[in-house]
């Protein structure tokens, strides 16, 4: 008995027949395809996180000394979001963020972890939490991530057993990015450690990433590419450095060959993708967890006021793009919010994923808001939680509580410096978004850690923490050292110094900047000198 005619089977009679027309060489030719039949393929997913990159770091960004061709193409092929934001002003929560596509507060994900040797025992990304990897290997997916973790270090919380068939990179926050210099947080291939590493960091993860590709190319695939560039420790190769001889400060050099392998490495991932004529299946984001660091490292967040750790602007809006050549549109400007849980959502409904209804996400799909397809913006507010600090953004206005200081009021539209505080000239805007901060942190769960190290740590190591309690002994000394930290970094320039002059003799060993141990032991030393203890 005849069977019925698939549309596959008619499609393949239509394709043989125009190829005999064309020649038999048409067959080897690649075909392209658009409009309703390319929805039926799941697309690749390919998210690029950088570590720290300011709001200025990319030439598509303003950044006038540093070429990042790679990453500029996908605004060029894509859409830049003025108003990207990471979900939080340092690195940990705010993976936190983009991996379960939720508040990280919902959870009581409020801090960095410190070193792994140091960290509170409950650190990490809930079990209860699905990641993104976990929801895309229901529909198929094979997942690979490649680069800096930084949400668990116990056993049952690492990326291969969080959803990720793949695994290369490490769980800290920071390690070297030179082979051969010690360094105690190791390289791990899922779980297993490293120990013959021989290329660039930056440059093992591209190859790595690559790799990845490789071997899933028949599937599809998702790439969580997480680098640690341009986070500290300053480090490059001597061939990064001097493709910009005309750059004098040799920190600015050094962080500019960091940005330069970056861009080198998502230039590679997009010439794989390309080889295998995968690109226009492949739904592909970049952003930043976090902004700049300045002082550090010498990153720009301009137009921006604020660094890392701070929640002013320069410290979570960041450089924000995606492409999906075909099925969003090329050299797109969104101006309107956006947030690294929405790359969650939007990953999640690329691929035909349901969205959760037991715990609802926070971010939302942006693919139709972004091709034109749906009215309205992304979202009306947003809310951010650090310790003493706080912000909201509604609409244009910004409500922002510094470490220890008064309530700040900025319209963004007009002033996205946030030179102008508005506070007192607008007691009910200040009043309007304050309350709606107010709901929203009664939802959230309080912090379930605090950031741990070497100074903080009970005898050089806790287990655990009650959830928002200061670390032990904590005194005045250290509530002064924090308030003064902000960038959040656990050090003091002289700019940041509360007494600049005498920071000289705070900062004992001459780099620049003074630790907490310095100021301590400054403060011994002046008590000694003056008959009394500190």
């Amino acid at each position: 008995m005849a069977t019925k005619a698939t549309p596959w089977d008619i499609g393949r009679r239509e394709l043989l027949r125009l190829a005999g027309a064309a020649g038999a060489g048409a067959l080897l030719r690649p075909i392209r395809v658009f409009g309703a039949a390319a929805t039926d393929a799941k697309p690749n997913i390919v998210i690029f996180l950088a570590d720290d990159l300011g709001y200025a770091g990319l030439s598509c960004q303003g950044c006038q000394d540093i070429p990042t061709p790679h990453i500029d193409s996908l605004a060029a092929n894509g859409v830049r979001f003025t108003d990207g934001y990471a979900n939080h002003p340092v690195c940990s929560p705010s993976r936190a963020g983009l991996l379960s596509g939720r508040y990280q507060h919902r959870f009581g994900f409020e801090h960095n972890s410190g070193p792994e040797r140091f960290a509170a025992g409950n650190f990490g990304l809930p079990r209860g939490e699905p990641t993104l990897a976990e929801r895309l290997k229901t529909a198929g997916y094979a997942t690979g991530m490649v680069g800096k973790w930084h949400v668990g270090f116990k056993e049952g919380l690492r990326p291969h057993e969080r959803g990720f068939d793949f695994h290369y990179g490490f769980l800290s926050g920071a390690r070297t990015y030179l082979p051969g210099n010690p360094d105690v947080d190791p390289l791990l291939r899922n779980g297993q450690p490293v120990t013959d590493e021989k290329e660039y960091l930056t440059d093992a993860f591209a190859r790595e990433a690559v790799a990845f590709i490789e071997r899933s190319k028949d599937r599809p695939f998702l790439l969580y590419l997480a680098f640690n560039a341009v986070h500290g420790p300053m480090e490059a190769t001597r061939a990064y450095e001097e493709r910009f001889p005309g750059v004098a400060d040799p920190l600015r050099r050094t962080h500019a060959g960091m940005v330069a392998a970056m861009d080198d490495a998502v230039g590679r991932v997009l010439a794989t993708l390309r080889q295998h004529h995968l690109e226009e299946n492949t739904l592909i984001v970049f952003y930043s967890d976090n902004g700049g660091p300045t002082p550090q490292t010498t990153s720009s967040n301009a137009p921006l006021r604020g660094y890392k750790g701070q929640l002013l602007e320069g410290g979570i809006r960041v450089p924000f793009l995606t492409q999906w050549k075909g099925r969003l549109p090329a050299g797109k400007v969104y101006p309107h919010m956006v947030m690294g849980f929405d790359v969650h959502a939007t990953a999640l409904a690329a691929a035909g994923v349901p969205l959760p209804t037991d715990k609802p996400l926070d971010g939302i799909d942006l693919l139709p808001l972004v091709r034109g397809e749906a009215g309205g913006v992304a979202h009306d507010r947003l809310f951010w939680r650090a310790g003493q600090q706080h912000a909201v953004r509604m609409g244009d206005w910004k409500l922002v509580v510094t470490r220890g200081g008064a309530p700040e009021l900025y319209n963004l539209s007009q002033d996205i410096g946030e030179t102008t505080d508005l506070a007192a000239k607008e007691p009910a805007t200040l009043a309007e978004l304050q309350a709606a901060y107010d709901a929203w942190d009664a939802q959230m769960m309080p912090a379930q850690w605090v950031r741990q190290d070497a100074r903080t740590a009970v005898g050089g190591r806790r287990q655990g923490a009650q959830p928002g309690a200061p670390a032990p002994g904590a005194g005045r000394l250290e509530e002064a050292f924090t308030a003064a930290d902000k960038d959040g970094d656990g050090r003091l320039t002289a700019a940041e110094y509360p007494q600049p002059g005498v920071f000289r003799e705070v900062d004992r060993n001459g780099d620049g900047t003074a630790t907490l141990e310095e100021a301590r032991a400054y403060f011994r030393a002046r008590s000694r000198r003056q008959g009394g203890e500190q």
